[in-house]
């Protein structure tokens, strides 16, 4: 069974009496056991899990130090019948002088022990009082313990056959150049740290700020796991706080102050930190300032764990947020729209903008856009034209809602119907009106694009195009119709969005028949109407039935450019994302669609016009993306089916 590049890792926060390093080791294995059952490639405790991190002076104490290092023998003797990799805490006495270190476990093999860096002197910790640093001891020391020798080094490197990752220790992650920094640069994909980290009023806010920003900038998986209840004593508690985060989000969380042991589950995307990373010139630019010391690198022989489901949540929808993200990021976008378009405007000296309005969801936020722009510009709504065209295939319910929308926004209207002419062009050509091929469909676009064109020359205005980012990776577009404008406005939002996107302004719209008016065009079924409608005036051609749901077209386009994923792990994550609404077949079925369509469409992409680039996607030709317009789709298909 694939792993599809995810690694399945955990953070653990056993119980723990202090001192008792008998009883701790008994949790932290009671807690390997558990990881292990549920197909855990890797685990990690709290900072001195073995001890307790809150044992003061005990920490001079001869026999607390034999029993931890007892603990750890105890350990990796039960670790030898598990495949989980374990990252326990501990005091380690080396050539007389005492750590606070991290011991990498692996079926009864001790891989190495990572020591920490940074030791507090604060108002709550006096660790310098017991500890030195990893600093203070010369690369790749050594130390026979458990019948075994092992590296102590700061800079350790374990590469399993899924990843590379590093450690550090709590305050090691706080410093103004965390080590996890170099660990990353160096190939960490997944980073972890064994803290001790105690709570108060708004720390815990601001933990998690720097645990996601360190991600971030470190392109990294970052595991986090913090003593809990048993250590709260004397002045401080602890909150018992289990995090893992992927690049800047958090994938997973415990439940703080829990009285239990916790074992809070992720799936760390390697794969997608690799691209992440590949691509990122900043990333690989910085690795040129790493200092003269080298990592070293622990190769670790475990086998390579399937994941048959995921934890992590995959959002169907992963171009819209959701409740307040949404309120945010729908006014976001509404500003660079506007912005875009106002910079087009004044440049070209355009007195209007001309648009085309179906009553569809493009051509409305398109609309929508020049309204809020204009507005902005302080100039009349009345410089806009909206110009209806009505065709063969168009219904009452479009035609109407396109009338009521111009008329609601206060814009310039004209009606200029597409039937006569496309007639006399079908004569001209010699084409059968009854065929409603493709020349039949595409001669309507292109004669509303001419409309649109010269009106706009004759008004002096600048065409404002409507098409948006589902369309051209699909390239469900007329080459030189609605697929030429002078300014695209919808051109780097997909129709997922869109649809919130005109939706969120219904809601917020004062003016009730604008509202009811948007509220109607979000429900009417997704149609370029150039096919007749039904014998009851219905839509008869609808673009969802012809090329494909656009929430899974959207889905595979967000994986496919954001990530260069392969088909089979788009699939996997489709699966996870959707659930019960589409089963495999399905998804196959429109994954090859989208295959075979985005690669053949590519020429119509290669010149398009200017459009603003609204989120991390963008298909313009001008930098965004570059490919060529006749590449072969072969090996993606095949990848697929495979």
């Amino acid at each position: 069974m694939n792993n599809y590049g995810f690694v399945k890792v955990a953070a653990a926060v056993p119980q723990v009496r202090v001192a008792d390093c008998d009883y701790n080791a008994e949790a932290m294995m009671r807690l390997m056991t558990e990881a292990d059952a549920k197909g855990v490639e890797i685990v990690v405790f709290p900072e001195l899990s073995i001890t307790g991190y809150t044992c003061g002076d005990l920490f001079a104490q001869q026999l607390l130090l034999n029993d931890a290092e007892a603990g750890l023998e105890k350990i990796v003797r039960h670790s030898a019948t598990l495949e989980v990799i374990a990252i326990v805490g501990m005091p380690l006495t080396v050539d007389s002088q005492l750590l606070n270190v991290a011991a990498v476990i692996h079926q009864g093999k001790i891989a190495g022990f990572v020591p920490k860096t940074y030791l507090p002197n604060s108002k709550e910790y006096y660790e310098k009082r017991w500890f030195v640093s990893g600093l203070d001891i010369p690369q790749k020391t050594s130390r026979f313990i458990c019948g075994q020798s092992a590296y102590i080094d700061r800079r350790l490197l374990f590469r399993t056959s899924s990843a590379c990752f590093g450690i550090e220790l709590c305050e090691d992650m706080w410093a103004t150049v965390p080590p996890s920094s170099f660990l990353a640069l160096s190939g960490a994909h997944i980073l972890f740290n064994l803290s001790a980290s105690n709570d108060y009023i708004g720390k815990h806010a601001y933990r998690c700020s720097i645990l996601a920003q360190q991600s971030a900038r470190c392109l990294a998986g970052y595991v986090y796991s913090a003593c809990g209840f048993g250590e709260s004593t004397t002045d401080v508690v602890f909150g018992g706080n289990a995090l893992i985060y992927e690049n800047g989000t958090q994938i997973a969380c415990g439940k703080r102050f829990s009285f239990d042991e916790q074992l809070v589950i992720g799936e760390i995307d390697v794969d997608r930190l690799r691209m992440e990373r590949q691509v990122n010139t900043t990333f690989a630019g910085c690795r040129n300032h790493l200092t003269s010391d080298e990592a070293v690198t622990v190769d670790i022989r475990n086998t390579s764990r399937p994941i048959p489901a995921l934890t992590r949540s995959v959002p169907a929808y992963p171009f819209v947020p959701h409740g307040a993200a949404l309120d945010e990021r729908c006014e976001e976008i509404f500003s660079i729209q506007t912005t875009g378009l106002a910079q087009r405007l004044m440049h070209a000296h355009a007195r209007h903008a001309v648009v085309g309005i179906s009553g569809g969801l493009d051509s409305t936020l398109a609309l929508l856009v020049c309204a809020l722009t204009f507005d902005k510009l302080n100039r009349p709504r009345t410089d806009i034209i909206g110009v209806t065209m009505p065709g063969f295939g168009t219904t009452d319910r479009t035609y109407t809602n396109a009338l009521a929308l111009m008329r609601g926004l206060g814009v310039s209207m004209r009606e200029i119907s597409i039937k006569e002419a496309c007639e006399l062009h079908f004569r001209d050509i010699g084409h059968d009106a009854g065929n409603h091929d493709a020349v039949y469909e595409n001669a309507q676009a292109r004669e509303r694009t001419q409309i649109l064109m010269d009106m706009a020359n004759q008004k002096g205005g600048l065409v404002v195009g409507t098409g948006d980012l589902s369309e051209l990776a699909l390239g469900w577009a007329t080459y030189n119709g609605d697929h030429i404008s002078m300014y695209g406005v919808n051109s780097s939002i997909p129709k997922t969005l869109v649809r919130h996107l005109v939706k969120w302004v219904a809601l917020n719209s004062r003016e009730e028949e604008v509202k009811a008016t948007l509220l109607d065009i979000v429900d009417t079924p997704i149609s370029p109407e150039l096919i007749p409608a039904d014998e009851q005036g219905n839509i008869k051609q609808k673009t969802e039935d012809l090329v494909g749901p656009y929430d899974l077209h959207d889905f595979f386009l967000y994986y496919f450019i954001r990530f260069g994923f392969k088909p089979s792990k788009i699939r996997f994550l489709a699966m996870h994302a959707f659930g019960n609404r589409y089963d495999e077949a399905t998804v196959n079925k429109w994954l090859e669609t989208f295959l075979r369509r985005f690669f053949s469409q590519q020429f119509k992409r290669s010149c398009l016009p200017d459009g603003p680039k609204v989120g991390s996607i963008s298909l313009s030709p001008r930098g965004d993306w570059r490919m060529p317009s006749d590449a072969s789709v072969e090996a993606w298909l095949r990848e697929l089916k495979e």
